[in-house]
């Protein structure tokens, strides 16, 4: 009988298997800042190019494309500019989901109370409701990596990003996020 407990234990009791949640949270937690390729799709149309995302709340992408569409944050604005005209836009970060997805500590403590959603075998998904705004936030299950995240942007439309290429905690030129002066 002994031998039985003991063989149970030992075969369905692993310390190094703790929960997807945890590891995640752990991997976040480790986590600085990520360098990604993207693509973004809003209303059927997609574009894509390279992100620089540095917690807390900073993030520089520039889009591949005719425009060269460049969206800086600095932590309290976002900035979206295109190169072809030299105008830009300024939105407060805090009236934008991004303000939630570049937050690395909320993101951990929603984590932390939302049960995951395992989407078909290779991704983890949560589901996070914060004001009016609903933010669906993806893992790689193998890697455990941060791969993309569905919000509504601020007109309104489904936009879904997926990132791939991504490298943590990679040396940043804090320059990338200093916003355009006011000419």
């Amino acid at each position: 009988m002994f031998r039985i407990i003991i063989f149970i234990v030992l075969n369905f009791y692993n310390p190094a298997l703790t929960s997807m949640k945890e590891d995640i949270i752990s991997k976040m937690e480790a986590t600085n800042n990520l360098s990604f390729n993207f693509i973004q799709t809003v209303n059927n149309k997609s574009e894509n190019g390279t992100c620089i995302l540095e917690y807390p709340k900073k993030i520089w992408c520039e889009y591949d494309g005719v425009n060269k569409k460049i969206i800086v944050s600095n932590g309290k604005s976002l900035v979206i500019k295109t190169n072809n005209n030299n105008n830009y836009y300024i939105y407060p970060l805090d009236r934008t989901p991004l303000e939630y997805l570049l937050d690395k500590e909320y993101l951990i403590s929603k984590i932390q109370i939302l049960e995951p959603r395992d989407i078909d075998e290779k991704y983890i998904n949560f589901t996070i409701f914060e004001n009016k705004d609903e933010i669906n936030i993806f893992f790689d299950k193998k890697s455990l990596n941060l791969i993309g995240w569905q919000t509504e942007d601020i007109y309104q439309n489904l936009s879904v990003t997926f990132i791939s290429s991504i490298r943590i905690n990679q040396k940043i030129d804090q320059k990338k996020f200093k916003l355009p002066q006011n000419n």
